[in-house]
């Protein structure tokens, strides 16, 4: 190592030597002149002294400008209301906000993100965070404040804004102003996906089957929702629809019933051949006293296609034709003998037609099958017609407690 270093010595003792021979020597033989003359100013010197003061003259500002550099610099470090502390005040705000949203902890959140968004040229965010923590705060002035100072700030933003100011109003409860905020977007962005599903969100909370029924082909087309609860949504529309009809109209049944029959006109017809819905609009047909439409339309969709609860309802119905809806009734019994339900419609017919013993003869097969509280009613009432009271009042409180169990397990799962 200590030859290293010996060696590099002779290198530059050499080198020193040379640069003497090369450059001192002319140096010295030549050395110049510089004359500076200017109004009563005269500077003179030979030229390699003056290329020597430039050189000093250079380094001198050189050293002067790293030197402020670095003062401004360490000024910066010390001083806490430099620019370098203002983003770092404004890097740990936003991300002490967001954390404090995350976890609950509302009022630091609102302090801590205002402070960050008064700081930033791009606050939405910031903005937002603080208007769902006022909003949790409920200080709803406040909230509405924020949001309109996001709007104000990136007005390019108007979607995303109007979109959480909807979600806000909602949650709040005031479901008149986030509709008309909606449908405002929906104006403005008719195939927006989200402005879509709120709508129906709202539409779904409101019980407002017609718009409902509006929005879903739009949520179709831009494929918002999956296909099934696509079809579940507008099944349940259509049914709250027939529903809604049928009870606005319930006092005129003239009316009620031409606006029931085109309800059901404009259903498709796939959903016209669901037993669920054909339950429900023959239920409707019946209390607007159409019973004999109602018994018509159950009679050709069980033609079609054997259902439990349509053979319940039909039951329920008096046709047109009484005897005919009995003999149509005992065609189903040869291939659903041990249906407690088609046995209990059977007895219920039985009655209509004032059958009593075959009726009789009914009821207690459908008991034999399946214990029923409605079975037991049915059963009850024609042995208290019959005169056979003791029995009668037997089957009553059997009933009873049949639906005592049943609401007490209803209320079990819905706890569940």
């Amino acid at each position: 190592m200590k030859r290293v270093y010996l060696l590099l010595a002779l290198l530059l003792v050499l080198a020193g030597a040379v640069s003497l021979v090369l450059f001192g020597l002319p140096v010295a033989e030549h050395k110049g002149y510089v004359l500076i003359a200017f109004q009563g100013f005269r500077y003179e010197s030979s030229l390699w002294a003056f290329i020597a003061l430039l050189l000093v003259l250079w380094l001198t500002v050189y050293l002067v400008r790293m030197l402020l550099r670095l003062l401004a610099t360490s000024g910066g470090l010390i001083n806490p209301w430099s620019r370098l502390h203002r983003r770092r005040r404004v890097r740990l705000a936003s991300e002490q906000g967001f954390l404090d949203l995350a976890e609950g902890r509302w009022s630091r959140a609102l302090r801590h993100l205002k402070r960050a968004a008064a700081s930033e040229p791009q606050p939405l965010s910031y903005y937002l965070g603080a208007a769902r923590a006022a909003q949790h705060l409920e200080q709803y002035e406040d909230s509405d404040a924020l949001i309109e100072q996001a709007l104000n700030s990136q007005p390019q933003a108007e979607l995303a804004i109007a979109l959480t100011h909807a979600e806000l109003q909602l949650a709040r409860g005031q479901t008149a102003a986030a509709l008309d905020t909606l449908q405002a977007m929906r104006e403005r962005h008719p195939h927006h996906h989200l402005v879509l599903r709120q709508l129906q969100a709202l539409y779904l909370q409101a019980g407002d089957w017609p718009a409902l029924l509006g929005v879903l082909p739009d949520l179709r087309k831009e494929k918002a929702l999956g296909n099934a609860e696509l079809n579940e949504l507008e099944r349940q529309a259509w049914r709250g629809r027939l529903l809604q009809v049928g009870q606005a109209q319930a006092n005129d049944e003239q009316t009620g019933l031409a606006a029931l029959q085109q309800v059901w006109q404009a259903m498709p017809s796939t959903y016209r051949q669901e037993p669920e819905l054909l339950a429900v609009y023959a239920e409707q047909l019946r209390l607007l006293g159409a019973e004999g439409e109602a018994e018509e339309l159950l009679r050709g969709a069980l033609k079609q296609r054997y259902d439990n609860h349509l053979v319940r309802l039909y039951g329920l119905l008096h046709g047109r034709d009484p005897v005919r809806q009995l003999q149509v009734a005992e065609g189903w019994l040869k291939q659903h003998a041990d249906d407690a339900g088609l046995l209990l419609t059977l007895g219920r017919l039985c009655a209509h037609n004032q059958l009593w013993g075959k009726a009789r003869g009914y009821f207690e097969s459908s008991l034999a099958f399946q214990r029923h509280p409605e079975t037991c009613a049915e059963l009850a009432r024609l042995l208290m017609q019959l005169g056979e009271i003791e029995r009668s009042n037997e089957l009553f409180q059997e009933g009873l407690g049949l639906l005592d169990q049943r609401l007490g397990s209803a209320a079990v799962a819905t706890s569940d």
